[in-house]
């Protein structure tokens, strides 16, 4: 859980709920490179506003579903507005509260490397959008998770996710950040990042973008296959990843 006077994701979240500041996040890597989010508006998007590989990925949603990394709740609401029971966590207090706020029936303060079966108990479909792959945080515990979510879903399940193709880029500072990690025995879309809101200065945590071709040779041996992948902008792609037959 991330302790209340370094949530400035939450807070952005929740100061935007209640119209008290549209600012944007601050992302900062720890190779000291800053940049700005698109925004906390895209955590509260509706459906007809994401993009359209999400709008795609989500039709394969089944079942009962988690939401990792559910933030303001957006994914949470329309599945429940589908009839689906749904499940949300994340490490922020405050965009738990948020997600509550907005209506969500069943919201955890809960991290990713905390979800296990005895504790949530078992779904159809886990989902990762908003780049939530990401969460992983590295190809190690990228393995150790997936197997984890094997015994935590159906015969038919599936796990729904996003990521970036961080190749899919000529910023010359992203691309000696790849070259950085490389040269350390890291992924190249391995990072290392904290957010920043006001005076606020979220922990550091580590993320994980990857190509397709990556998230393909990450799951490999986990029980899992990648399955549909749906191409966005950016680099942005989402995937549908699923028991292996």
């Amino acid at each position: 859980m991330v302790p209340p006077e370094k949530d400035a994701y939450g807070r952005e979240i929740l100061d935007y709920f209640l119209g008290l500041n549209g600012m944007p996040e601050i992302v900062e890597r720890d190779d000291g490179c800053i940049g700005l989010a698109s925004g906390p508006s895209a955590y509260f998007a509706p459906y007809e506003k994401w993009p359209e590989p999400q709008q795609k990925v989500i039709q394969m949603a089944h079942g009962r579903i988690l939401d990792a990394g559910c933030g303001a709740g957006r994914v949470c609401l329309y599945l429940q507005e589908r009839g689906h029971e749904v499940v949300g966590i994340d490490n922020s207090p405050l965009a738990v509260k948020t997600a509550k706020l907005r209506g969500v029936q069943d919201a955890r303060v809960l991290s990713i490397t905390q979800a296990s079966r005895a504790k949530l108990g078992v779904f159809g479909a886990i989902v990762m959008l908003g780049n939530n792959f990401g969460l992983f945080g590295n190809e190690k515990r990228a393995k150790w998770l997936l197997r984890r979510f094997y015994g935590m879903t159906t015969a038919d399940g599936r796990i729904l996710v996003e990521s970036r193709d961080i190749y899919a880029t000529d910023n010359p500072d992203h691309l000696a950040a790849h070259e950085r990690n490389r040269q350390h025995g890291r992924m190249p879309g391995q990072l290392r990042i904290r957010i920043r809101y006001q005076s606020i200065i979220g922990p550091w945590f580590d993320y994980l973008m990857v190509s397709p071709e990556e998230m393909k040779e990450i799951v490999a041996g986990t029980g899992w296959q990648v399955g549909q992948m749906f191409e966005g902008e950016a680099g942005m792609y989402t995937a549908v990843i699923e028991k292996e037959r």
